[in-house]
């Protein structure tokens, strides 16, 4: 069996974020899923299933958990699909409880990715353990499905905080009404020069302290800022030690594109 692993949101190897992918004909075991994932120890291992050439079903786990929606590991797997196993420009991912993904990729290799927006709403009750993981002053929290978003004073804070992760990691005992499994913690700020918004990802909760770039949490980020500064088309850059940019159009109400370009790493083949 084929493996890919692929550095997404990056031109560059060694920048954004590593996926793994796996093209599969039919659903392997969950157990052997989960321990494939769990053997490559990346934030995440994507597996894809293949309906048609332009059709197919994708899931994603972490080394611990099945997630219901990852960025980076899409845009890793569509660049894999397009590269090896489709010849159309334009193809569609179904994905549970999210709906239909629809991705093309332009000329020059980007991959344009349009997904569900999954709003965050400000609250004001939150946990205390939130603010005792976090080190720096925050003006604002929110909250979406996936994580709390904390709104920092400055990109300096983002790029200076250190994170208590034991206090975090606590976090995933706690259930709200928006969030369907354990809520991570993205941290944000308004960007500074090339970069509308700046952010950073953290999810010891499911055995990833920080995330390089995290695509799935900036269908909530940016249109939050989008709002924030009255502009539908923003660049992203999440400030891990890897780094990773993230072109993002609010499209209408609901749907948001954002791309990226990916560079293969390996290819592997596994022994099971």
């Amino acid at each position: 069996m084929k493996m890919y692993q692929v550095d997404a949101f990056t031109k560059e190897l060694f920048k954004g974020n590593p996926a793994a992918v796996i093209v599969v004909n039919e659903w392997l075991d969950e157990t052997l899923m989960q321990n494939i994932a769990l053997e490559n120890n990346l934030s995440e291992t994507a597996f894809v299933k293949k309906r048609d050439e332009a059709n197919y079903e994708i899931r994603w786990f972490s080394p611990t958990d099945e997630v219901a929606f990852c960025g980076h590991a899409t845009l890793a797997s569509a660049f894999v699909l397009f590269k090896d196993f489709t010849t159309v420009k334009t193809i569609q991912f179904h994905v549970k409880d999210l709906g239909i993904f629809i991705v093309t990729q332009d000329d020059d290799g980007k991959i344009k990715m349009n997904f569900p927006i999954r709003r965050a709403e400000l609250i004001t009750d939150y946990p205390q353990v939130l603010r005792d993981g976090l080190t720096k002053p925050f003006k604002a929290v929110y909250l979406n499905a996936q994580a709390y978003i904390v709104e920092y004073e400055t990109v300096q804070d983002v790029l200076d905080e250190q994170p208590n992760l034991e206090k975090l990691k606590q976090l995933g005992k706690v259930r709200t009404a928006i969030t369907a499994s354990q809520p991570d913690v993205a941290i944000t700020a308004r960007g500074e020069g090339n970069f509308d918004c700046v952010s950073r990802y953290f999810a010891p909760a499911i055995g990833i302290d920080e995330d390089p770039v995290t695509g799935s949490i900036h269908t909530a980020i940016v249109p939050l800022w989008a709002d924030k500064l009255n502009q539908k088309q923003l660049v992203a850059f999440q400030a891990s030690k890897r780094g990773g940019i993230l072109d993002c159009v609010i499209q209408s109400e609901d749907r948001i594109e954002i791309s990226g370009y990916a560079k293969l790493y390996m290819q592997a083949e596994l022994n099971l």
